[in-house]
């Protein structure tokens, strides 16, 4: 998934005295394997606060890459409550997988890609969950080129982005029954909320049985594999939430999906 490329960019950035404290994230799986592979690959302790009911794949990927996983009951439990307690215990340093400069300069390379490929692009659309990729790409895209327009996508059941946009201001929504897991956020993030709102021209919302559509019609059509989250943005353009005419840049942000769930869904 897309979450390495913020990962490795914040962890790159630390100085040797808090490399040397370790790291700890919060994360449903890809950023957990995104901080934990960026910690391997620099030498860095890594410890991530994962839900129990986290993806399997996700759980086994992140142990492998060497990470030290703290599970939590994302119904009971606030994962960024444990993890800051870690942090202040131990002395780690604080990983946010969203709410950080440098965790969104990195994502933001995606639309940076998409654009040298694809220079006419007239419409960006990409997954909307705690907005590290939305804020990240919509900067790069509204540098690139000012006209460009940009939406979010988040599934009907997680809509805390489409709400608070609605409002104005961050609305805060009870856990999220969704099967997209990458985007079962609460609430927008802080630094995240004011950028997206100001570039993000809206946020649109697919159903969970659109998601599962999409996922059936790349793997079966495209032959391409995705996750549920990874769906949710190109879900808009199979039931038409797109406008007609548009030349469309659409991102397909990972495919980290257990296989026995993959099979249920098909």
């Amino acid at each position: 998934a897309f979450k390495f490329r913020g990962a490795y960019n914040a962890l790159a950035r630390l100085s040797e005295p808090e490399k040397a404290r370790g790291v700890v994230a919060h994360s449903s799986g890809n950023h957990a394997q995104g901080v934990a592979l960026a910690a391997k690959l620099l030498g860095i302790k890594a410890t991530i606060v994962m839900p129990t009911d986290a993806p399997a794949s996700k759980l086994a990927a992140t142990r492998g890459y060497g990470a030290n996983i703290v599970s939590y009951d994302r119904l009971t439990e606030d994962r960024a409550e444990i993890s800051g307690r870690l942090a202040r215990e131990h002395g780690f340093v604080m990983i946010h997988p969203f709410d950080n400069p440098h965790i969104m300069a990195g994502q933001g390379t995606v639309a940076l890609e998409l654009l040298e490929d694809v220079p006419d692009l007239d419409v960006l659309v990409a997954p909307t969950g705690g907005g590290g990729l939305m804020s990240g790409c919509a900067t790069v895209a509204k540098a690139l080129k000012p006209s460009m327009r940009i939406f979010g996508v988040e599934t009907e059941n997680s809509n805390d982005w489409w709400q608070s946009f609605q409002t104005g201001e961050r609305v805060h929504i009870p856990p999220p029954d969704t099967i997209a897991d990458g985007i079962r956020t609460q609430q927008p993030g802080e630094l995240t909320f004011p950028i997206i709102r100001e570039k993000v021209e809206a946020i649109w919302l697919v159903s969970d049985a659109e998601v599962i559509d999409m996922m059936k019609f790349l793997l079966t059509r495209l032959k391409i594999l995705v996750e549920p989250t990874g769906a949710v943005a190109v879900a808009s353009l199979l039931h038409k939430k797109v406008p007609s005419g548009s030349k469309v840049g659409v991102v397909i942000s990972g495919g980290n999906v257990d296989a026995d769930v993959l099979a249920q869904l098909l």
